[in-house]
């Protein structure tokens, strides 16, 4: 005769593996989610750029459908060290252009990936001519149509997109996603944007900018890291490769180089959190330098600089849990489809001439 512990025993081990049962199926569903939410409508082709004697290893993107010759949209990275994909950040915007009829073309920037070379080896020149060689690429291919290439660029991508365009005179459109214009003053405005969201005292704002000021005449006179260490003491993450890239990049400026977008239709994207780029300064001198109806502005106040929903980036697990199960959600709302909506009207007026 069974006794009741042993009874009681056999109902908790059943109640375990009842649990455990439903938990294997909610992780199974939840990995189904998270595969059918990350698989996008677009067809990748891992690709190696071979061009001027340049190698960049890449990512052409196609729509599904149709065999082309597709228009297409060359991506410019912001900084860092960015792979083709963006950690996959890029693939819900590739889609977006897929479903307008575009491909997409990106690449790793210089030693991501296994790439050659180093990002932080190069200039805002190198970055436009490392992209005008991925056009010229681009264009002896029967998949692309060359007289439709356009450019998507963001942030840092705002000081190279113009050069591009100086570079390659068949550049179509462009679109720019909180693009900054002057190194520098962008600079001081994302150190007290920062500072004021993490709550400095007065203070602190004071000593970071001391600081700043230090840093800014050792690099006007070309001094070196070893310098810079000792003036300021704590490097406070800025290595001798970064000093490096900001000692060749830091008096860049895109005013000279933005008339060169006159001839086109330009998207100019801007976030309503921007911490990293003054967007009035953008949009002004965007207005000033690009006047009449090619030039399009949109607005997402709630929006980051990178155009996630501020709500979602706030919130740690907000984010992580969208980035896996949702990721096209991380983006503000009708960001995604108002790209699409730009590219569908410049393809609209490419056809019509």
């Amino acid at each position: 005769m069974t006794s009741a512990r042993t009874t009681r025993r056999r109902r908790a081990v059943r109640a375990v593996l009842a649990t455990l049962a439903a938990l294997t199926v909610l992780a199974a569903g939840l990995g189904g989610l998270v595969v059918w939410q990350n698989t996008y409508d677009l067809s990748e082709e891992p690709v190696t750029v071979r061009h001027g004697g340049r190698t960049l290893q890449g990512v052409l993107a196609r729509p599904k459908t149709g065999r082309g010759p597709f228009p297409l949209v060359v991506f410019v990275h912001g900084d860092g060290p960015v792979d083709a994909t963006h950690d996959g950040f890029y693939r819900p915007l590739w889609e977006s252009f897929a479903r307008a009829g575009h491909a997409s073309l990106s690449w790793n920037k210089p030693g991501v990936g296994g790439a050659p070379g180093d990002w932080l080896d190069q200039t805002m020149d190198d970055r436009a001519a490392e992209a005008a060689d991925a056009i010229a690429w681009a264009r002896q291919r029967p998949d692309v149509d060359g007289r439709r290439i356009g450019l998507w660029g963001a942030s840092q991508a705002g000081w190279v997109l113009p050069k591009i365009a100086a570079k390659d005179p068949g550049v179509a459109f462009a679109i720019a996603v909180s693009p900054a214009v002057n190194w520098l003053r962008q600079g001081r405005y994302n150190l007290l944007a920062e500072l004021r969201r993490d709550g400095a005292s007065d203070t602190e704002v004071a000593a970071a900018l001391r600081r700043r000021e230090t840093g800014l005449d050792l690099l006007a006179r070309g001094a070196p890291y070893e310098e810079y260490v000792r003036a300021v003491g704590d490097a406070q993450g800025m290595t001798a490769a970064r000093w490096r890239f900001v000692s060749r990049n830091h008096t860049a400026d895109a005013s000279a180089d933005l008339p060169a977008l006159r001839r086109m239709p330009v998207l100019l994207v801007l976030a309503g959190h921007d911490v990293n780029v003054d967007t009035a300064e953008t949009e002004a001198a965007y207005r000033r330098l690009l006047p009449g109806p090619a030039l399009r502005v949109a607005h997402y106040p709630d929006a980051t600089h990178g155009l996630v929903d501020h709500a979602v980036e706030s919130s740690s697990s907000r984010l992580i849990l969208s980035a896996l199960c949702a990721p096209r959600s991380l983006f503000v709302r009708g960001f995604l489809a108002d790209q699409r909506d730009f590219l569908a009207s410049v393809a609209g007026a490419g056809a019509q001439r």
